[in-house]
């Protein structure tokens, strides 16, 4: 006589551990302050893909190196502190999302710096990184929240403590946030109640709220992603904008109020990531497994206007790697750019092929995985109905 529940039981648990195979590496790119494009997270790996007139020949150098987190967070960001020269990267472990990974930018070195949360959730926050003060702030759960990063380039050996500075001055019920910053002021786009166009401002160096939200020109209000255009020198006066449709690319410039309208992104994706230095706006789609990047003149608009989003070959290739093969012709697409030389001198072309091949197991695999798991949940509805 067999027993349904000790059956349902097992099926769970069956359930539960092929399901965990689906769990995939949260790649993110930043530059340095030599403004070299750095990947993390691609298929285990960490690359650069050096500065912008370089990324056309399609080399990418491995710095990958012991000490590094896993890249498996639910939300892993990269920021870059410019003053230390260094990668802040958090939520970069599953495991451990209250630690902030550090990576040394010119010494090439990992650490690892542990926080105290006091009440924080990591998991459940989106988070600056202010230019002048290096100073993450956060909301989460209605409340801004800080933490003080120094000029750290390596983790200290004591714990940092997340701070609770005050309640959000705005309606937070459903809002999630998009913030940017520029000025030393946190933005904050598509606040329930605020028109288009405008912005909610918290002014960092006084802790201060600003009572009505800032025009800043023509953009919707709606969810996107938002990020913070570096310069070469002081702090960022311009961020841009780019909703979850990929309709636009918005830039906001925070001394001028107004906002140029750019073309969007060629790859559409509500999951993209970005960065930008000061002349290329970077998208990483993991939709996709693309690289895309948008030349950007602060100086000329008619030049940004003219201007379209292309593909940055190797970390292409790379990012196919990372997810095991793409959407259909996303694989071939890498594999037609692999010509180029890799950073050693040789052909990439076999790195390429090797990638591809690489996404046809993982494609198999993953094909064999989903037959079983929908066994195991054709096991459920069974036993679901016996009991």
């Amino acid at each position: 006589m067999y027993r349904p529940v000790t059956l349902l039981s097992i099926s769970f648990c069956a359930l539960s551990t092929l399901t965990s195979h689906f769990v995939r590496a949260r790649p993110c790119v930043a530059f340095d302050i030599q403004w070299n494009l750095l990947a993390f997270g691609f298929d285990g790996k960490d690359f650069s893909a050096g500065t912008q007139d370089t990324w056309a020949s399609g080399s990418t150098t491995d710095i990958t190196t012991s000490g590094r987190p896993p890249f498996d967070g639910a939300n892993t960001t990269c920021y870059l502190s410019q003053f230390a020269n260094a990668i802040y990267v958090m939520n970069g472990d599953a495991s451990n999302p209250a630690s902030v990974h550090i990576y040394d930018a010119t010494a090439k070195s990992w650490s690892t710096q542990a926080t105290n949360t006091a009440g924080f959730d990591p998991t459940d926050a989106t988070a600056i990184l202010d230019h002048d003060t290096n100073v993450f702030y956060a909301i989460s759960k209605g409340e801004m929240w800080s933490l003080n990063m120094d000029l750290l380039k390596q983790a200290n050996s004591t714990a940092i403590d997340w701070l609770d500075n005050k309640a959000v001055e705005f309606p937070t019920d459903g809002y999630q946030p998009v913030m940017a910053l520029a000025q030393n002021h946190i933005h904050f786009l598509n606040v329930p109640g605020s028109p288009p166009g405008s912005a909610n401002i918290f002014v960092i160096h006084f802790s201060f709220f600003q009572p009505e939200p800032q025009s800043y020109g023509n953009f919707p209000a709606t969810h996107g992603r938002a990020f913070d255009i570096f310069k070469n020198e002081g702090v960022q006066t311009e961020f841009a904008f780019i909703p979850d449709d990929g309709s636009a690319t918005y830039i906001i410039n925070v001394e001028r109020n107004d906002t140029q309208t750019l073309p969007g992104p060629s790859t559409k994706d509500p999951l993209a990531t970005y960065f930008a230095s000061p002349s290329a706006l970077v998208q990483l789609s993991p939709s996709t497994n693309s690289v895309t990047f948008f030349p950007y003149d602060p100086s000329n608009q008619g030049a940004n206007s003219n201007a379209a989003w292309s593909p940055i070959p190797a970390l292409a290739q790379r990012a196919v790697a990372a997810t095991g093969g793409g959407p259909g012709g996303t694989a071939a697409a890498a594999s037609s750019s692999s010509t180029a030389t890799s950073a050693k001198g040789s052909s990439a072309t076999g790195g390429a092929t090797k990638a591809n091949q690489g996404g046809e197991a993982n494609g198999s695999r993953h094909l064999f995985e989903m037959a079983g798991l929908y066994a195991v949940v054709g096991l459920i509805g069974m036993m679901v109905v016996l009991l």
